[in-house]
C-alpha cells in the first residue's frame, strides 16, 4: 500500500488535453503529440544539445591543436632520438592532457613531451577562468607545452652536468613558477643586459649564467630568446637537479635526477613552427651542458666551465639545506611522539577517573580546575 501511495506521488500529472486544441499535432497510431504542450522541455533540450556540441567542438580543437604542434615538430624530433614518439603518437589522459615519450639519445635517458591545454570542452570550467581572469589581474592561462629533458647523469655524480638550479622566466610567469617550483627557490632573481627587458634570469650564482649564455660557435642561447617572432611563446627555460616540490625528507640521489625543462605557450596551428626554434636551442643546450656535440667550447660540459669555488658553493648550499630537511623532520617526529604520549597519559588519566565514584570523580575535576587556575594566573604574573 504504501509503494503505490510513493508512486501516486512521484507520478507526473496527465497534461490537460482539451478536444478543442487546433495547434500543430503529429499522431502514429495510438501515440500522439502536441508540441504546444511542451514549451519549457524544448529549452531544457536546447541548452543539452548546445553543451554536447561545445564539448564535441572543444574536445576536437585540443586535440588538433597538439596533433598539430607535435605532427610540427617531430622531423626534429626524429633527428634527435631513436625512438622519438611512442607507436601511436600522442597519448591523451583525458580532453586537453595530453603527452609522448621520446628516447635514444646521447646525453639522455629520456624526453618527456606534455600539453596541459585549456579545458575548452567544459563549459563550466571556461566560464570559471574568465571570471577569474577579470578578478584577477594576474591570473595567466594558455596552452602550455613542456619538454622535460632527463639527463643521463645521476644525481650524486660528479660529471659534466652540475648540481645546480638556472633558469630564465617571462616576468608575467615569475609569480606562478615560483609558487609550483620549490627548486627554484634555491636562485636569486636578476635582469641581464642580453636578455629582452621582459625576461629575467633565476640563478644560484652568475657563473652559471655566465657560462649559458655566452657564445658556442653560431649557438648564442640569449639570441635565440631575443628573436621577437618566438619570444611570444617562451615561458620559461629551467635547469634543475632538485624536486619541483619540497620533499618532507632528505631524498635520496637515485630518486632525483638532473633536468633541462622548457615551458611554451602553444601557437595557433597556423603558426605551429614558430617554437621550433625554442625547441632546438633546447637540443643544442643539453649538447652544451653535458658537453656532448660539435659545438666549440663545451668539453667537460658545463661542470668542467665552472670556477672551483662555485662547485664548492653549490655543494654547501646543497648540505645546508639537506640538513635543514633533515631536522625540520625529526622535530616533527619528535612532536609527534610527544602528542601520542600526551594522549595516551590523557587516555589512562580518563580510564582512572570513570573508575571512581561521582564524588570522587567531582574531587579530581575540581583539584583539575584549581591547577589550571594557579597556571594561567602564573603566566600573568609572568607577563
Amino acid at each position: 500500500m504504501a509503494a503505490l501511495n510513493i508512486a501516486k506521488f512521484l507520478t507526473p500529472q496527465m497534461p490537460v488535453v482539451t478536444p478543442d486544441y487546433d495547434g500543430l499535432e503529429y499522431k502514429w497510431k495510438f501515440l500522439t503529440f502536441r508540441p504546444a504542450y511542451f514549451k519549457n522541455e524544448l529549452y531544457f533540450l536546447g541548452a543539452f544539445l548546445f553543451y554536447l556540441l561545445f564539448y564535441y567542438v572543444g574536445k576536437t580543437a585540443n586535440k588538433g591543436r597538439a596533433n598539430k604542434w607535435f605532427e610540427t615538430h617531430l622531423p626534429l624530433y626524429k633527428t634527435q632520438f631513436s625512438r622519438p614518439a611512442n607507436a601511436e603518437g600522442l597519448v591523451a589522459d583525458g580532453n586537453s592532457d595530453f603527452f609522448a615519450f621520446s628516447t635514444g639519445r646521447r646525453a639522455l635517458t629520456s624526453l618527456h613531451t606534455t600539453f596541459t591545454l585549456r579545458p575548452r570542452h567544459d563549459l563550466l570550467q571556461i566560464i570559471y577562468q574568465f571570471g577569474r581572469g577579470i578578478v584577477e589581474l594576474d591570473y595567466n592561462v594558455y596552452d602550455k607545452v613542456e619538454l622535460e629533458f632527463t639527463f643521463r647523469e645521476p644525481v650524486g655524480k660528479e660529471g659534466a652536468v652540475p648540481e645546480a638550479v638556472w633558469a630564465i622566466v617571462a616576468k608575467d610567469e615569475m609569480k606562478q613558477l615560483r609558487n609550483d617550483r620549490w627548486d627554484l627557490t634555491f636562485t636569486k632573481t636578476t635582469e641581464h643586459s642580453a636578455l629582452p627587458p621582459s625576461l629575467v634570469v633565476m640563478s644560484e650564482f652568475a657563473d652559471i649564467t655566465t657560462n649559458l649564455l655566452k657564445p658556442y660557435g653560431q649557438f648564442q642561447l640569449a639570441q635565440v630568446l631575443s628573436n621577437p617572432a618566438t619570444l611570444p611563446y617562451f615561458r620559461s627555460l629551467s635547469l634543475t637537479d632538485q624536486p619541483r616540490a619540497r620533499p618532507p625528507v632528505p631524498l635520496d640521489p637515485s630518486e632525483r635526477s638532473k633536468r633541462l625543462i622548457l615551458s611554451l605557450a602553444v601557437p595557433p596551428n597556423a603558426d605551429a613552427a614558430a617554437t621550433l626554434p625554442l625547441v632546438t636551442a633546447a637540443f643544442q643546450l643539453v649538447d652544451i651542458i653535458a658537453g656532448e656535440g660539435k659545438l666549440p667550447g663545451v668539453r667537460g660540459g658545463l661542470n668542467a666551465a665552472l670556477r672551483p669555488e662555485t662547485r664548492t658553493k653549490l655543494r654547501k648550499a646543497r648540505e645546508e639545506v639537506e640538513k635543514e630537511i633533515r631536522d625540520e623532520a625529526q622535530r616533527e617526529k619528535k612532536e609527534e611522539a610527544e602528542e601520542e604520549k600526551a594522549a595516551a597519559r590523557k587516555r589512562a588519566r580518563d580510564e582512572r577517573v570513570s573508575k571512581l565514584s561521582a564524588a570522587e570523580q567531582q574531587k579530581v575535576l575540581d583539584r583539575e580546575k584549581k591547577r589550571l587556575l594557579r597556571k594561567s594566573q602564573g603566566k600573568l604574573k609572568a607577563r
